[in-house]
């Protein structure tokens, strides 16, 4: 989806949601997101690129699936610190669950929009992209041709300690997943979002085979799909949780 697209797709959900609003429709879709799953996502569809109405939702914008696998994960971690590249309704999401999150955002616009409805334990690293004839650090999105993440990616290196969990869901996003395992806390996950695209696969199955070579490490990959918070239609996320080598008595 082009941008024009998105915007004119955006502003036409937008509209039917104040028709619906209107009409009395949206409190019966707020009373069926209350009961079910169902009535959540459908709900969600009129919140999307909304900040304040996907925060009201508690949702973030992976798979269901995905965020079931995650809230399990960090309840079991009292004190779990959290790393995330690509700030918005899941930073939101995360501060609900986490002592710490630190997310890194490359577009400062998003960044000032997001900055009010954080939390004292939130921390938002603002950094954007620079402009290079040859970026080292590319992103394959269209519409960021001609700019290095370089500065972006690597933000990660200067954050003390290890996390319990890391989330890939900014833009260059290979780089981001290449760095996330060497932030990663024993028997942490790492989310990589939007892995219908071949190039996030390719990346998720080198970085398993690089982690095993190197460290003997065992990383056990769960591709989930299914329904998607604000959108009508399936997509998919990714979970790797990075085992510990096994050591022989």
């Amino acid at each position: 989806m082009t941008d024009l697209h998105k915007r004119a797709y955006v502003s036409g959900v937008r509209g039917v949601r104040a028709g619906l609003t209107r009409t009395g429709v949206m409190d019966r879709l707020d009373r069926w997101a209350d009961e079910s799953r169902t009535g959540l996502w459908v709900r969600s569809w009129f919140a999307v690129y909304d900040l304040d109405e996907m925060a009201r939702l508690k949702v973030p914008w992976w798979t269901f699936d995905a965020a079931d696998v995650v809230a399990g994960h960090l309840v079991g971690r009292p004190g779990a610190r959290v790393l995330e590249w690509g700030s918005g309704s899941s930073t939101l999401w995360l501060a609900d669950r986490a002592a710490t999150v630190d997310s890194i955002e490359h577009d400062p616009s998003w960044a000032e929009a997001m900055r009010p409805r954080l939390p004292a334990h939130v921390t938002l690293h603002v950094v954007p992209p620079v402009p290079h004839p040859d970026p080292r650090t590319p992103s394959g999105k269209r519409g960021f041709e001609g700019l290095d993440f370089t500065d972006y990616v690597h933000c990660a290196d200067d954050l003390p300690g290890s996390f319990d969990l890391v989330v890939v869901d900014g833009r260059a996003r290979e780089a981001c997943l290449a760095r996330a395992a060497d932030r990663l806390a024993p028997d942490g996950l790492v989310v990589v979002d939007n892995v219908d695209r071949a190039r996030y696969r390719s990346a998720i199955a080198e970085l398993a085979d690089r982690l095993t070579d190197r460290r003997g490490s065992r990383v056990e990959v769960t591709w989930t799909r299914g329904l998607t918070p604000s959108l009508p239609y399936p997509t998919r996320t990714a979970l790797l949780r990075v085992r510990p080598p096994v050591v022989a008595p």
